[in-house]
């Protein structure tokens, strides 16, 4: 248990920095709201305030519903003077200091519905000259108050107050609103009502009205509100009526020749109250009226008002309509007389399976016809449209979506004779097939098929359509010649790429959201001779490069087509470090979508860099050095052995030989007929002091045959006490002597000491000896080195340092 109240406080104290993080309080206390857009509107709903937080100055609206404010002070909206909307909707506000807004001189739209205000004061609007919209619905005041709260609020065009607690409207309470484009009153228990509260009022756009409870018990105050607010101009909606008898349709008498659009929201008809209803509307003059939420408590039984004229009336909607007793309801075939003079008729969610074809027949001024949701089937479509008989003929538009309608050559014969049919709408219905051919009146363009069950599409669909929806569906390919289509919605469909836009030369406007497209581009779009406007996201985009270049090119609309739906549904689907990306924030590198370019361009850089490094290293022979450290570690590496293999033995390194003689082959003429005879050969030049002869190793005459080259260089070198070069023209270009050489300069740095004798048989700088032999050319500049001299007296003197050298300091001669 230890374990989860930890895991608690730990819950607790992310969720209070959370809160902590957008809420900080202020130096007073107050909390602060940053939620502020680049409009300077600030959202702080559903944020659990409890008191009014601190906003930037520069905000226009502020939006604090839903919070837990309960009073607002003097000082809490200082400074916003640029505000233009104040929302205080649900927070259980009882108490507003009465100059809370008076610094909001801008102030043009006030929501204080769903609060706690048991009174209102006159004192909060003093100050709110420019205030447009107020809304005072559901808090618990009984009156509006003494004087009124609307004087000086000349810019009113939108009020809305009441609630379940208002009892009484008098007279002087609406003093200072002159006209109103919009008036919401909820006076379901109102007590007592002046006559003429509201009828300074004028002009009055549209008014709205809950009246429950007047209809049911005072008949007479709900007639004096009517009386009031009743003009030919002025759209009357009463919501949450119950008429039962005859007594509660009373209030309509003295007004209704007043009413031109009426419009009742959840109400209960009893059969007494409708036939009453329907005596009052006998002849009126009376265009429109819409029933939203209908309850019908009777059995239909109308007859006695069969003779009600309401051949002015254009419009009748009637939606979302329930009858308690269906089984006893009279067929609407009984109530031709209703619905006969209307050009616009919609019966909406009526549970209606059934209009008789006399009744379609007497609709001869019908325009437009909505019977959408009900439980229409082919049969009783059939017997509507009174299947080969003409009906309907003045008719432009026909939904019957919604309905249980399976057969599409069925629909397709019975529409075909309405010959001024322009709109069809059999959207939601069971469609699964459709014919090969069909027959549609020729007017017909729009029609909308979406959200049924088509897999394929024939040309069955008219040619003269000029809008075609077929969202929704599990079409996989749309290939139609339609010549004058302008609009396509395939959205919801399983598509894989855009429908060829060559059958379609006067599309203008393409949605095919929701498919399985991977991608499109500039050549599926060009196909379109005309197209505007494309709707594609929410499909399963490969995010290619191509792909990515060519969409941001559209989204940003440098081409000729509009991608007209927000740029975050373009996503990614794939590849799967991608998947869920906008596809308007992704940027591949030129790795990913150039890798040809990138690797050929990469060679040829690297090629490049490698000749480059390559001369360089040529340039200070590099390879080489590479080459001659390689062998001479080698020869080491069999020098090494030999010693081990002494040292195992007991037997001492011997020194075979006093110099080991390096010198090209075209000097050997020299060496054997000069060096080797002077060095080798008893002096006796000098009979007083005779000189032993020395011991010299030639490649010629000493390597052992069968051993490799470079075995017996380094053992002759190892093998000898010194190194006698002797330097030409000829050395400098001999391959083996540049082995020696190679050999004798790592000696020099294995051993150190002076080892190496320089003979010169011509003269040679040190600039001739190459550079990679910087050992041999720094002794060249530090060494003495003999020169061959060409006179023969000077000879002597050359071969007696030549011996001195080659015996050392403690054998020279005297």
């Amino acid at each position: 248990m230890g374990w989860m109240r930890h895991l608690g406080v730990l819950a607790l104290f992310l969720f209070l920095s959370l809160i902590w993080g957008q809420t900080a309080n202020g130096d007073d206390g107050r909390p602060t709201c940053r939620r502020c857009d680049l409009h300077h509107a600030c959202n702080c709903s559903y944020s659990g305030f409890t008191r009014v937080p601190m906003v930037t100055d520069q905000a226009l609206s502020l939006d604090l519903s839903f919070n837990n404010i309960t009073m607002v002070t003097q000082d809490d909206l200082m400074g916003h003077s640029r505000l233009t909307l104040l929302d205080l909707h649900a927070n259980g506000l009882a108490e507003i200091h009465p100059s809370a807004f008076d610094s909001l001189w801008s102030l043009e739209e006030l929501d204080l519905s769903d609060n706690q205000l048991t009174v209102l004061n006159p004192k909060w609007f003093n100050k709110l000259e420019l205030l447009q919209h107020l809304n005072l619905l559901n808090n618990p005041y009984s009156f509006l108050g003494s004087p009124s709260l609307f004087l000086g609020l000349s810019e009113l065009r939108r009020l809305m107050f009441g609630g379940p607690d208002l009892k009484e409207l008098r007279r002087e309470d609406l003093s200072g609103v002159t006209h109103l484009d919009e008036l919401t009153v909820h006076a379901n228990n109102l007590d007592r009502y002046d006559s003429g509260t509201f009828g300074d009022i004028w002009p009055l756009g549209r008014v709205t009205l809950s009246l429950h409870g007047p209809f049911l018990t005072n008949p007479a105050l709900a007639a004096a509100v009517l009386n009031d607010v009743c003009y030919p101009e002025t759209r009357l909606t009463l919501s949450d009526l119950h008429l039962a008898h005859y007594v509660s349709v009373q209030p309509f008498k003295d007004s209704i020749n007043m009413i031109r659009y009426l419009s009742l929201r959840n109400v209960s008809l009893s059969d007494e109250a409708c036939v009453s209803m329907l005596a009052l509307l006998d002849g009126v003059p009376l265009s429109s009226l819409s029933i939203v939420g209908l309850t019908l408590t009777g059995e239909g039984r109308w007859v006695t008002a069969n003779r009600t004229d309401l051949r002015s009336m254009d419009e009748f909607f009637a939606s979302d309509v329930t009858i308690l007793d269906i089984l006893k309801f009279a067929m609407v075939s009984e109530l031709q007389y209703l619905l006969q003079y209307q050009k616009k008729l919609s019966i909406i969610n009526a549970k209606l399976f059934l209009l008789s074809c006399y009744l379609t027949k007497m609709m001869v001024n019908t325009l437009y016809l909505d019977v959408s949701d009900n439980l229409l089937t082919d049969l009783t479509l059939t017997y509507m449209l009174c299947d080969s008989e003409e009906t309907l003929q003045e008719l432009r538009v026909l939904n019957i979506s919604g309905n249980l309608l399976k057969s599409l050559s069925t629909l397709s014969r019975l529409v075909t004779k309405l010959t001024k049919l322009t709109q069809l709408d059999i959207s939601r219905t069971s469609y699964n097939s459709m014919p090969s051919s069909c027959s549609w009146p020729s007017t017909l363009r729009y029609l909308n098929i979406s959200r049924a069950k088509l897999t394929f599409v024939t040309p069955c669909l008219p040619k003269s359509l000029q809008v075609l929806d077929l969202s929704f569906n599990d079409l996989k390919e749309f290939v139609l010649t339609m010549p004058i289509l302008r609009e396509l919605h395939l959205s919801g469909n399983k598509f894989l790429r855009l429908p060829a836009g060559g059958p379609y030369p006067n599309l203008q406007t393409l949605t095919i959201q929701s498919n399985t497209l991977n991608a499109f581009s500039l050549s599926d779009l060009q196909s379109y001779r005309r197209l505007e406007n494309l709707e594609a996201g929410h499909n399963k985009f490969v995010c290619s490069c191509e792909f990515i270049t060519f969409l941001h090119s559209q989204l940003t609309g440098s081409g000729d087509v509009k991608i007209t739906d927000k740029h975050q549904t373009y996503v990614c689907d794939s590849p799967l470090y991608l998947q869920g990306e906008a596809v308007s924030q992704v940027n591949l590198s030129i790795i990913q979508c150039q890798p040809v370019l990138f690797v050929s361009v990469s060679c040829g850089v690297a090629l490049l860099l490698g000749i480059l490094v390559a001369g360089l290293l040529w340039r200070c022979h590099a390879f080489w050095f590479l080459k001659m450290t390689w062998a001479w570690l080698k020869a080491k590496r069999s020098s090494q052995r030999r010693r081990r293999h002494r040292n195992t033995e007991g037997t001492d390194p011997l020194l075979s030989f006093d110099a080991f003689v390096s010198y090209s082959e075209q000097d050997a003429s020299w060496v054997e007929n000069f060096l080797v005879p002077e060095m080798e050969e008893p002096s006796d030049s000098d009979s007083e002091n005779p000189t032993s002869p020395l011991t010299l190793c030639l490649h010629k005459r000493d390597f052992l045959p069968g051993h490799w080259i470079m075995d017996n260089i380094m053992s002759a070198i190892e093998r000898s006490r010194r190194t006698v070069f002797v330097l030409s023209e000829n050395f400098v270009q001999s391959d083996w002597c540049r082995y020696e050489l190679d050999f004798s300069h790592f000696w020099l740095f294995e051993a150190g000491g002076d080892t190496a004798i320089l003979i010169l048989l011509e003269p040679l700088s040190k600039d001739d000896v190459p550079k990679r032999f910087c050992k041999l050319r720094k002794l060249m500049s530090s060494t003495t080195y003999l020169e061959w001299p060409q006179e023969e007296e000077r000879r002597p003197e050359f071969w007696r340092s030549l011996r001195n050298a080659l015996r050392g300091d403690d054998e020279q001669e005297n």
